[in-house]
């Protein structure tokens, strides 16, 4: 007898969701773009006090920096939005924003900054990571080097951590795709992936 493996295939879910009114216009084109320019963005869950807590990181995809971030009880607009009031440079630089086609991006109240601001739209195909893949990547590292090493007993004990965490990863860490760079550096040498 010899043992048998099955491949994992993935395989994109096909719904009604995928014609929805915005286009992904990323399309996996995660590389090329002057900083602050396109912002992608994913929820994540994390274990606080016996309940659930969600944190909100917007990349940046020129450097791979975290350039907002929240974190809440509610999986909703609010959570995102509380995310765009972190970050540390004007709205009106951000020309596209890419996301998954999660309900805490689909809502009147993101819809509208994004119009305020005249800043593009790009969903992700239903059920395709891979279409996220930069902030899945981040949101893992976030989980592997942060959320699994603590026991959060309060939310603002998360959002510390989290404070402390995105300072760490924008200044000191060295990501590979930035040439063992940190995005900070990366960006003061004016390079751009």
């Amino acid at each position: 007898m010899t043992s048998a493996y099955a491949r994992r295939t993935f395989k994109p879910h096909r719904t009604r969701v995928n014609e929805a009114r915005l286009a992904n216009i990323i399309d996996r084109e995660f590389d090329g773009y002057e900083p602050r320019t396109r912002l992608a963005s994913d929820l994540t869950y994390v274990r606080v006090g016996g309940k659930w807590a969600y944190a909100c990181l917007l990349s940046g995809l020129a450097n791979r920096s975290i350039a907002g971030h929240s974190a809440d009880t509610g999986r909703t607009a609010d959570l995102v939005m509380a995310a765009f009031a972190t970050l540390g440079f004007p709205l009106t630089e951000v020309e596209m924003f890419h996301t998954d086609r999660g309900g805490g991006f689909d809502n009147a109240k993101i819809v509208g900054l994004l119009d305020v601001f005249d800043i593009g739209g790009s969903p992700s195909r239903r059920g395709d990571p891979y279409d996220n893949a930069v902030v899945e990547s981040t949101n893992r590292l976030l989980k592997k080097e942060l959320i699994y090493r603590n026991h959060y007993t309060s939310l603002e004990q998360l959002r510390s951590d989290l404070n402390d965490y995105v300072w760490w990863s924008d200044d000191q860490r060295l990501h590979s795709t930035l040439g063992y760079r940190s995005p900070k550096e990366f960006t003061e040498q004016g390079l751009v992936l």
